[in-house]
């Protein structure tokens, strides 16, 4: 009797060539998709894919899942680069921030500024108060908030971006640096009122804050009401300008009154020390 040839599927069948077909299908795939930057898609294809066949999805719907993952991993992946370009404290966020000492008036000025409005209408927030109360942290809290809505953010004490503005005049190319600036719709200056100009220092810091005005915004924090700002402008009339710029469309963020936290953390600290019992030499 003559021997029948292999069942079509069978040990010699063409099932290895089926499957050594899909395998080339799925190389090719991981090829094309990240020939078209779609790493995230190349990265989690074969597992979606496995797992819709088993859920049912359609094409249309599986394909929406991988869209989806590939819009949600570009974003995250611009937040990271936002993130590591800010340079923000990154314990500074409005997780660890303290809003007890906080008025009611401020809490509602700052939940509308998480709402980021504000860059998109180029307004400045200036926070100001004496040493101790939060202004740092409160505007670190901004610029993260930003960032995790995909706005660049640049955080800097003012003392340093002083000098680094003075280098780039020194090195005529000032108008570069401002332009690198620019690029971010929110700049924190830290510590504003700590720092001593010189008339260079004032004139380039001025320089800045006129650049910037209507057009990006700028988050000041200050130990220094408006009035004693001439101790670092010098200038009257170059005092007088700045704060126009500054504060003709701005938030004003008051925390004259709140108290230093860390004079509070000193009064509970001496309040929770045991009392010290003088020796008695009374004899018995």
């Amino acid at each position: 009797m003559a021997n029948r040839a292999p069942a079509a599927g069978g040990p010699s069948g063409p099932r290895p060539t089926l499957l050594a077909a899909a395998a080339d299908r799925q190389a090719d795939l991981q090829t094309l998709l990240r020939a078209l930057n779609l790493r995230h898609i190349a990265a989690v294809a074969g597992d979606l894919a496995l797992r819709a066949a088993k859920s049912g999805l359609s094409h249309e719907a599986f394909l929406h899942v991988l869209a989806q993952q590939e819009v949600d991993a570009r974003a995250q992946r611009r937040v990271e680069r936002l993130l590591h370009r800010a340079g923000l404290p990154p314990e500074k966020t409005f997780r660890t921030l303290r809003l007890d000492p906080l008025s009611p008036t401020l809490r509602l000025q700052l939940e509308r500024l998480r709402t980021g409005a504000f860059v998109a209408e180029a307004v400045n927030v200036i926070a100001v108060g004496p040493p101790g109360v939060g202004k740092s942290h409160l505007a670190a809290a901004l610029g993260h908030e930003l960032v995790l809505q995909g706005h660049p953010v640049l955080w800097t004490t003012a003392a340093t971006l002083v000098q680094r503005l003075l280098a780039a005049k020194r090195d005529l190319r000032l108008p570069q640096e401002l332009a690198k600036l620019d690029r971010f719709p929110c700049l924190v200056l830290d510590d504003i009122g700590y720092v001593q100009h010189d008339r260079d220092e004032m004139e380039v810091l001025f320089t800045l804050l006129a650049e910037r005005y209507e057009r990006r915004s700028v988050v000041l924090t200050t130990n220094l009401v408006f009035s004693d700002w001439n101790r670092i402008f010098k200038d009257p009339m170059t005092t007088v300008a700045a704060i126009d710029r500054v504060v003709h469309h701005s938030v004003i963020l008051d925390l004259m009154g709140v108290t230093s936290y860390r004079v509070k953390e000193a009064q509970q600290h001496r309040e929770a020390r045991p009392a010290v019992t003088e020796p008695s030499n009374r004899k018995e």
